[in-house]
């Protein structure tokens, strides 16, 4: 008996024992390597010190078109102004990039980038002693590593797709009913509130497709849920456990569900009406198994919240969904991004169902999908809007789980670098996304490298003004120039680069942890629906920042000896002052991202205009909507008959609402309500109505009418790159929390039709 038990005993701590995962091992292992040979190099073991001596002679004797040309400095602007003019004309010319404007671009952008590598390899490097030498080299490796991430995209863009026009054939055998396979739509669900659950619900079921299904997927087995699903129509599906998170519950779904095809929305994604008539055509190719669609937001984001800089510059995502997804779709690699996408059912039960090895099952599913030979398909059409996270902490989480689910690649089957069946290209398309999780270790060192400029005199760059002129400047500023066209106008680069800095600590903690333990944490919703009445923050994602902006202002003051004396030597040394400043402007305004604004409201504004007729008292007059919701409307009374009303209740008691009803004329929607405010802001009065409590057949006309019309939600195009330091510049100088604390409704502009 005892040895039995003893022998179970030995039997589970053994199988406790995880094989070692060998992209940790080859990471450390290579991390080891050059730790000892830095550690040679440092303690002059002559071998490696007699190598490193070699490259340095090298450096200094560089090749003859590496050298600078002898005539006066101010013609060494010459190439800069040229190509720059260059790409400006084609830009101008061609606002939207057409494949041969693009491939003219794209090959500037290359030949300048090798031509900036050749002279940064063989020409800057300063290996006069080993502390310079580790971090020029290193400096260097990053650079490199950035660049090679670029260079894929770069190669990828030439062959971007655009299948709107491809979409306009194929809806018309689903227009005329001559295609119209059974469709399932699944809304998978766990904590998130009922009112952000009831408007999908309605926004599913007011979908311009008849044979549809439409299924809340309730994994935590809520009664209230289950109440609201019977209230609306819908059929209710819960589970006895939570085995797998969302890809467990879409599969189990699947065991009671039939239809043809299967559409997945999260629990706070509206479709608009044409969201299956746009997509189910793209299934008439039998070897098509996926349309996947963008992902776009009825809610601020936070860090455009944060900023005061709502409806001008663009969320995160739209890098994503309108750059890096069109040019996958070229490659054949397209994302499946976990909601606002169509699956064929035989596809998804020829691979077993949604994936479930790793926290990023939409992900994975794609690549398994596409390795048994399927087709995915990116229809770049924003026809469906979900709520983006709600606070910076709340923000950052998800990117840190995207990053978690995307590089557990390297530790289970469905790698995309190793699953047989795919291409070459297609490979080469998934590296490049996670390639870009790395970066924000890059970002760290690159901010760091003018502290150790300032105070250990260290220069990883030996190179004069000229030089940077000559090299350098033509490269930087075509890529500037060409980035925003590039990516149809969804980002510029400075806000680029506020984005990856702000995020950058959190997200290198959370690539080095995966490295290490790869499938600790699980997957966790981001929660949605909250308000706040005042402007906080968290010390937490702050106190890097503040730590590095503090060293950063003290360097600016630093003199070191060692760096006095190399001035002489390398006019270009003061740059790294440039640098410094640099740095503690995008550092500023990281922190200041930090700063939640306050949520004065839960439910969504949008700038909708739209005519009402109000009665007030006895009298019937015309107003026309500026913001609506779906609890209320600010409305400014046009007609003169309402003004002494008006001005007779602004005389009132605060407490004292005018009871009124109301009619949106464009939808025939009668509602009633109540003013609870009402401003004069110049020729006419504005009031604030807040409607009474709603049926549900209303609340569907209202849903549809604020959340469902075809193309409503628009692309924002992202200020240019002057503007967007200027922004940056001002939101400095004019920090929200400073002045404007004061909580304030902000709605989303939508098209008007």
């Amino acid at each position: 008996m005892t040895s039995g038990l003893l022998y179970q005993s030995i039997k589970r701590y053994f199988r406790g024992i995880k094989r070692p995962n060998i992209p940790t091992i080859w990471a450390l292992g290579v991390m080891g390597c050059l730790s000892m040979i830095a550690w040679g190099w440092v303690s002059d073991q002559p071998l490696i010190s007699d190598f490193f001596q070699q490259l340095y002679f090298q450096q200094q004797n560089p090749p003859l078109w590496l050298e600078l040309p002898d005539i006066p400095s101010s013609y060494l602007w010459f190439p800069t102004i040229l190509l720059s003019a260059i790409a400006w004309i084609i830009t101008k010319i061609y606002p939207k990039p057409t494949a041969i404007s693009r491939a003219i671009i794209v090959a500037i952008i290359l030949a300048l980038t090798i031509r900036y590598l050749l002279w940064r390899s063989f020409s800057t490097l300063n290996l006069s002693d080993p502390l310079n030498g580790l971090f020029s080299l290193t400096l260097m490796a990053l650079e490199i590593y950035i660049i090679g991430a670029n260079i894929i995209q770069i190669y990828l863009i030439v062959n971007s797709t655009d299948r709107s026009s491809q979409a306009d054939q194929l809806q018309q055998s689903v227009i005329q009913r001559k295609f119209t396979p059974t469709v399932d739509i699944f809304i998978p669900t766990y904590d998130e509130p009922l009112f952000i659950l009831r408007r999908t619900i309605i926004g599913c079921q007011a979908l311009d497709y008849h044979p549809k299904k439409v299924y809340i997927l309730d994994d935590t087995n809520r009664p209230q849920v289950k109440q609201l699903a019977q209230e609306l129509g819908c059929h209710y599906l819960t589970r006895p456990n939570n085995l797998h998170a969302k890809a467990g519950n879409l599969n189990h779904a699947l065991k009671f569900t039939n239809g043809e095809l299967i559409t997945v929305f999260d629990a706070d994604f509206i479709p608009t009406k044409n969201f299956l008539t746009r997509t189910v055509g793209f299934f008439q190719k039998p070897n098509t198994a996926l349309v996947q669609t963008p992902q776009t937001f009825y809610n601020p984001d936070p860090v455009s919240r944060n900023l005061g800089l709502e409806n001008i510059i663009t969320p995160e995502e739209e890098v994503f969904y309108r750059h890096i997804q069109p040019l996958k779709d070229g490659a054949g690699s397209v994302v499946c991004a976990g909601t606002s996408f169509v699956i064929r059912r035989t596809a998804l039960e020829a691979i077993g169902g949604f994936v479930t090895e790793s926290i990023s099952e939409d992900y994975f599913t794609g690549i398994t999908l596409t390795s048994k030979g399927y087709q995915l398909i990116y229809l770049n059409e924003k026809l469906s809007a979900g709520l983006a996270a709600e606070s910076i902490t709340d923000h950052l989480n998800q990117r840190m789980r995207w990053a978690r689910g995307t590089l557990q690649a390297f530790f289970i089957n469905s790698n995309p670098l190793t699953i047989p069946g795919l291409t070459l290209r297609q490979r080469l398309a998934h590296l490049e996304g996670l390639l870009h999780w790395f970066t924000s270790i890059s970002r760290i060192f690159i901010l760091l490298m003018p502290l150790a400029y300032r105070f250990l005199g260290v220069i990883p760059i030996k190179a004069s003004v000229g030089d940077f002129i000559y090299f350098f400047m033509p490269y930087y500023l075509v890529s500037l120039l060409a980035f925003a066209w590039l990516n149809q106008k969804s980002r510029s680069a400075f806000l680029s680069e506020i984005y990856a800095i702000f995020q950058s600590f959190p997200m290198a903690l959370t690539v080095i942890q995966v490295m290490l333990n790869p499938f600790k944490g699980g997957f966790k919703v981001t929660p949605k629906g909250k308000r706040k009445s005042e402007f906080s923050g968290s010390w937490k994602l702050a106190s890097p920042l503040i730590v590095l902006l503090i060293a950063t202002i003290v360097s600016l003051f630093w003199h070191h000896q060692l760096l006095a004396s190399n001035v002489d030597n390398y006019p270009g040394v003061n740059l790294g002052i440039i640098w410094g400043i640099y740095n503690l402007v995008v550092l500023s305004v990281s922190l200041l991202i930090i700063i939640d604004a306050p949520l004065p409201d839960t439910y969504d504004w949008f700038q909708l205009r739209r005519s009402f007729k109000l009665q007030i008292s006895d009298q019937v007059v015309g107003g026309i909507t500026r913001y609506i919701s779906e609890v209320g409307a600010e409305i400014v009374v046009t007609e003169p008959a309402a003004w002494s009303i008006l001005n007779h209740k602004t005389g009132k008691q605060k407490s004292e609402f005018l009871p009124l009803q109301m009619e949106i004329i464009d939808v025939q929607l009668n509602l009633g309500g109540k003013i609870t405010d009402t401003q004069w802001n110049g020729e006419f009065p504005t009031v604030r109505v807040e409607f009474e409590a709603l049926t549900v057949s209303q609340h569907r006309q209202l849903v549809e009418m604020l959340f469902c019309r075809p193309g409503q939600w628009q692309n924002l195009s992202t200020p240019g790159e002057l503007r967007s330091l200027w922004l940056l510049l001002r939101v400095l100088l004019k920090p929200k929390f400073i002045f404007d604390r004061k909580p304030r409704i902000t709605a989303i502009a939508v098209h008007q039709h």
